[in-house]
């Protein structure tokens, strides 16, 4: 029996294109801001994560979401999560490339922030969760630098370009991720209302023992988090390895992982700390202030992030334009669709050149007082904006695609569903 029609004007797959070079405004701002040296670096990663391979890894790690082990087989306490293979593989492209630790390799002024902010930026078009886990790796090490014995003990291998996701005392490691908890329960955002508390042991080291909870622990699969409690001198940052010095299992409980709408591919959890061992990072009673840089870091990593999901959306709904034709030619032709497509590039770019400009900011802070003032203020008006915009950029360039662009095969569900989150986060 005969086929009953021939397949015709379908839009192919966007594979193997120059993410870099066909943005308009990302490599002009790259070496505007000062990263030029960055330039082949930002157009390897770019074509590297179009390639259908990595492509194919991003649905793939959000296809087969973490699963967590509380239990072993022998019933003992697991706490661990699994990932499939694909989502390592993302892991290690983004670790081998530097993009946890660029600008801690950098001096001040090198474009080490900007360089790092354009590949986050191409990176995270393909696959949005392994992003998480990286942007906190990153935005750790200035919150560990206000204890001068944990950052030297810490700072190397969480600068280290080696992956290395194996279940092992840091010590033994070749290469570690430092993750984040702040909020709780009763709390949310505001977390001076944390309950979870913190007593100080007798030594000299500062070690306390944390007993509560967290409502969101960032990527459980890390090995030690940035985390809240409540010391005798007031809320107080603590870091908390997953492992304790003589190598056992700290008493960090995973309760389950969050069902959440998007981010799939990355895990997000809720723990309780049942007299965990943890370190003073700072004062007592400084803990908001300790950590705020962390924050701050990621609030840049937000704006790239949205900018992403920007691009990928617009890019898909002009590659879907220049292909499908109706009514005669193709709808890129059609001067409706072609206006349409051009208010979504316009607001794509400004969002490119705005983390571009912050970017820019973080790099120069250290030197100029002018840009850190820059930086104190355009990074939460940046991250408002960008993060905000996302979602009705990502919904219309949907919209240009049509049913095509509604149905999972496509890759715009699952970045209509990641475009929320930052400003949520």
């Amino acid at each position: 029996m005969g086929a009953t029609h021939e397949v015709s004007n379908q839009t192919p797959p966007l594979y193997g294109y120059d993410m870099a070079a066909s943005d308009p405004v990302l490599l002009p701002a790259l070496t505007r801001e000062g990263a030029s040296w960055a330039t082949e670096q930002v157009v390897d990663t770019g074509r590297t994560m179009s390639s259908e391979e990595v492509v194919t890894w991003g649905f793939l790690a959000n296809e087969n979401p973490p699963r967590l082990r509380t239990h072993g087989p022998s019933g003992h306490r697991a706490d661990r999560v699994e990932f499939h293979p694909a989502w390592h593989q993302l892991m290690d492209l983004a670790v081998s490339g530097g993009l946890h630790s660029l600008p801690w390799e950098k001096e001040a002024g090198e474009g080490g922030f900007v360089a790092r902010a354009a590949l986050t930026f191409v990176a995270s078009q393909v696959e949005a969760g392994h992003y998480c886990p990286i942007s906190m790796a990153c935005a750790a090490v200035p919150t560990l630098r206000h204890q001068p014995d944990l950052a030297g003990a810490w700072e190397p291998l969480q600068v280290s370009r080696k992956y290395d996701p194996s279940f092992r005392p840091a010590a033994e490691k070749t290469g570690v991720m430092i993750g984040m908890g702040m909020t709780e329960k009763q709390g949310g955002s505001d977390v001076r209302a944390n309950t979870t508390t913190a007593v100080p042991l007798a030594s000299p080291e500062g070690e306390y023992l944390l007993t509560g909870h967290k409502w969101f622990l960032s990527s459980p699969m890390s090995d030690a988090f940035l985390v809240l409690a409540q010391a005798p001198g007031g809320l107080t940052c603590f870091l908390l390895p997953r492992l304790t010095p003589d190598g056992q299992v700290n008493a960090i409980r995973l309760q389950r992982l969050k069902d959440k709408l998007g981010n799939r591919s990355n895990a997000s959890s809720e723990v309780e700390f049942d007299g965990a061992w943890a370190r003073i990072v700072g004062e007592e009673g400084r803990g908001v202030s300790t950590i705020i840089e962390m924050v701050a870091h990621t609030r840049l990593d937000c704006v790239s992030g949205s900018a992403a999901l920007m691009r990928q959306s617009v890019t898909q709904a002009i590659h879907h334009a220049r292909h499908r034709r109706a009514f005669g030619s193709t709808l890129i032709e059609k001067p409706l669709m072609k206006n349409v497509l051009a208010d979504l590039e316009v607001e794509t770019e400004a969002a490119v050149l705005l983390m571009m400009r912050v970017a820019g900011a973080f790099d120069r802070a250290a030197m100029d007082p002018a840009e850190e003032m820059v930086k104190r203020i355009l990074t939460p008006v940046a991250k408002y904006w960008v993060t905000k915009r996302c979602s009705e950029v990502v919904r219309e360039a949907m919209e240009c695609q049509g049913g095509n662009g509604f149905v999972e095969e496509s890759i715009m569900p699952r970045l209509y569903r990641e475009s929320p989150v930052n400003a949520i986060w």
